[in-house]
């Protein structure tokens, strides 16, 4: 149920849905000056023309979903919109300054970690993995010494994804997750489990959306610099930006305030909604354990995509796509995916997929228009729904 374990690729912008891989969890977890702090209101007359992305919203609330928040900047400006509630409890209503687990998206933060060292000279994503973590990516056919580090970053090393495990499965499928949501684990261990499995395939013969290769990344980034991957995070990236919503929570499972609440139904429990709002995100590190703000998103969008972050070599880097095995119209960048939408326009961003959330961080190439969107309920994931949101605003 989550894009931090998704298996394949699937446009935003047909039925069918995002990134989901084949079981419920194995589909989730699918420059601070250039970017003026956005008001927490839209200014009068800003954020006219969308009608229909808010449809969109009521149009999944409708479908059974509890809750939907987004936010889009364009020409007009800022615009905030909200459907459903935020809590089933108190059917409070969404507030615009609401924090959520953004999933996935966080891949994105590794992946500009990781370009910001290459562009100081201190690694190369040309390089093994084998240079930074000797030994760590042996086993059953695995082999650092030929992965590229870029080959982590765009999903073509073949590198085993952890969350088949079948211990994972046992300890974090359908209603076992809530016996063993509060469980730790540690990035070495999940590439442990992930090295007593055979590789996908040889590295650069194939695609596949594996988490432990992002867990991999964050581990050479603080092989290199000495520090936490959160530390480095938090250093380059959120505290210049002024992301002050934004956090790496670690072991924490509480969602800091103000946040709605979080539900999943799940497969072998379908008739209940839980609430799955706090758990330890752990079994995420790395990969999918953000907590942030649909402003603190839209922000980060835009200086990513304005060039406030990475010098222009390491944004052709991170913007050159190799095919995800849909269709031309999809393709993986390095921490991004550019998707052809049916009217034509062409968007780049990461979505996130777990339990109790599905959440997207889209814009055009040049960061002018741009959508950042949270559901606080994830079944709708094999549904069309977060894709007909993103056609509404970009369409």
């Amino acid at each position: 149920m989550a894009d931090a374990g998704a298996s394949c690729a699937r446009r935003p912008d047909r039925a069918g849905g995002w990134r989901t891989p084949r079981t419920t969890l194995a589909a989730l977890a699918t420059a601070a000056a250039l970017v003026a702090a956005a008001p927490a209101a839209p200014p009068a007359g800003a954020g006219a023309g969308h009608g229909r992305t808010q449809a969109a919203l009521e149009a999944a609330v409708r479908a059974g979903l509890p809750g939907a928040l987004a936010r889009a900047y364009d020409r007009h400006g800022v615009w905030q919109g909200s459907a459903g509630v935020s809590d089933l409890t108190t059917r409070r209503p969404y507030l615009p300054q609401d924090h959520f687990r953004t999933g996935s998206i966080a891949k994105t933060f590794v992946a500009t970690v990781v370009l910001q060292l290459e562009a100081e000279g201190r690694l190369s994503v040309a390089d093994t993995v084998e240079s930074y973590l000797p030994g760590v990516v042996r086993g059953h056919g695995h082999d650092g010494r030929r992965i590229t580090i870029g080959r982590l970053l765009d999903h073509t090393s073949g590198v085993f994804n952890y969350l088949d495990d079948p211990t994972v499965r046992e300890n974090a499928y359908g209603k076992a997750f809530l016996a063993h949501r509060d469980e730790t684990w540690t990035g070495e261990q999940l590439v442990h489990l992930a090295m007593t499995h055979a590789p996908n395939f040889r590295p650069g013969t194939g695609w596949y959306y594996s988490n432990t290769e992002y867990t991999l990344a964050a581990m050479i980034i603080e092989r290199v610099t000495g520090h936490t991957y959160a530390a480095e995070v938090a250093n380059r990236i959120t505290e210049p930006l002024g992301l002050h919503s934004t956090v790496l929570p670690g072991t924490g499972s509480r969602l800091p305030g103000p946040a709605g609440r979080a539900y999943t139904r799940f497969h072998d429990d379908p008739g209940t909604t839980h609430d799955v709002s706090g758990f330890n995100p752990s079994l995420l590190w790395a990969v999918g354990d953000m907590i942030s703000t649909t402003a603190d998103l839209d922000r980060f969008l835009a200086a990513l995509l304005g060039g406030g972050l990475l010098p222009p070599r390491q944004m052709r880097e991170m913007t050159t796509t190799v095919p995800t095995g849909e269709d031309p119209g999809s393709a993986s960048g390095l921490g991004l995916f550019r998707y052809r939408l049916h009217c034509g326009v062409e968007v780049w961003g990461h979505d996130g997929l777990f339990y109790g959330t599905q959440s997207i961080a889209y814009a055009t190439r040049d960061a002018r228009h741009r959508l950042v969107l949270d559901f606080n309920g994830d079944w709708l994931a094999r549904t069309g729904a977060a894709g007909d949101v993103l056609r509404a605003e970009f369409c």
